[in-house]
């Protein structure tokens, strides 16, 4: 518990939050009042469950009700297995974490609930290949092995700290029976379409942002200057990223794009730039899924069908995250 009242001590970086008030006031008007509330309040942000079908335990799930939580995306969603399992409350907190323990599976993942929006939106399906493009630290690797049994699992992840996070999260999820089944590289992501071209029937591409959870609790101030400075540069590594995903998927595949923050040049912009510049892309529309889920998340106004981006408020605290659905068009050939 210690651990846990010590992270809501953490001190906001007041040249992170006056470099947010400028541009979110901008972006989103008024609604920014009320994320900016629950963002700066850690003693409000919620996690969600995700128990591991590897090693379900009944016990924890009844523990999991006796303590107020409930089966997450209840209403009826385009695509929603019945082996994903996420427990929700409305109640601020974290379930306790389970240690890394070699040889030994942990029974549940704690997430961001709103994350799980971009694995349901990928529809993967058994036999499939799959390439999760920046992986780490697994949480999303480990949800699309909730939901089916792809037939190849390519998990990416450029930095090698963060590689081995990733490593250490599939070993404590997974199976050793099921580990010939998923590949862990530690390649640039703008390299991987040339590597492997037209190679996976999706591609799930949650790309690095600006995080604006993890920058408005910024220790170092000079730190937090410099990625200001350099904010502008994270669209373009996220349209190189864009466009290695889009080579790498196979004419006809599905290719879903997140982030964990509320910049409109990292979402959206990005996107269009795809769309405006690519002539084998199409958006997908997800607006169906995005009304199924409009009762547990706050979702932002005037998005587009193919996109939806989750705001938090109190009660609600899921987000900031964002994610677009594009489809790779079949060749002429085709």
């Amino acid at each position: 518990m210690a651990k846990s009242e010590g992270k809501l001590q953490k001190q906001i970086c007041k040249v992170v939050l006056d470099h947010f008030e400028k541009q979110y006031i901008k972006e989103l008007g008024d609604v920014w009042t009320t994320v900016r509330e629950v963002l700066s309040s850690p003693q409000c942000w919620q996690y969600a469950v995700l128990l591991n079908k590897f090693n379900y335990s009944s016990e924890l799930e009844k523990d999991l009700h006796l303590k107020g939580y409930r089966r997450a995306f209840q209403e009826p969603l385009p695509y929603l297995p019945e082996s994903l399992k996420c427990y929700i409350s409305s109640t601020p907190g974290r379930f306790l974490a389970q240690k890394h323990r070699v040889g030994k599976l942990k029974e549940y993942y704690l997430l961001n609930a709103a994350s799980l929006l971009a694995v349901l939106a990928l529809e993967v399906k058994d036999g499939e290949k799959v390439l999760d493009m920046c992986a780490a630290p697994g949480g999303k690797s480990i949800a699309l092995l909730q939901c089916a049994c792809p037939g190849l699992l390519h998990c990416n992840e450029y930095d090698s700290l963060r590689s081995r996070w990733l490593q250490e999260t599939l070993e404590s999820f997974i199976p050793a029976s099921l580990m010939n089944t998923i590949t862990v590289d530690e390649l640039d992501g703008r390299c991987i379409g040339d590597l492997h071209p037209n190679a996976f029937d999706k591609v799930l591409l949650d790309a690095p942002c600006s995080n604006d959870k993890s920058w408005l609790f910024s220790s170092d101030i000079q730190q937090a200057t410099e990625m200001i400075s350099h904010r502008k540069e994270l669209s373009t590594i996220q349209v190189q990223l864009l466009r290695s995903a889009i080579k790498a998927l196979h004419p006809g595949g599905s290719l879903v794009y997140s982030t964990c923050t509320l910049s409109r040049a990292e979402n959206s912009d990005t996107i269009n730039h795809i769309l405006n510049s690519s002539s084998n892309i199409v958006p997908e529309d997800i607006s169906e899924m995005a009304s199924a889920v409009s009762w547990e998340f706050t979702l932002a106004d005037g998005i587009q069908k193919h996109e939806l981006l989750v705001l938090p408020e109190r009660g609600k605290a899921w987000g900031p995250m964002y994610m677009a659905k594009l489809k790779k068009a079949l060749s002429k050939e085709n």
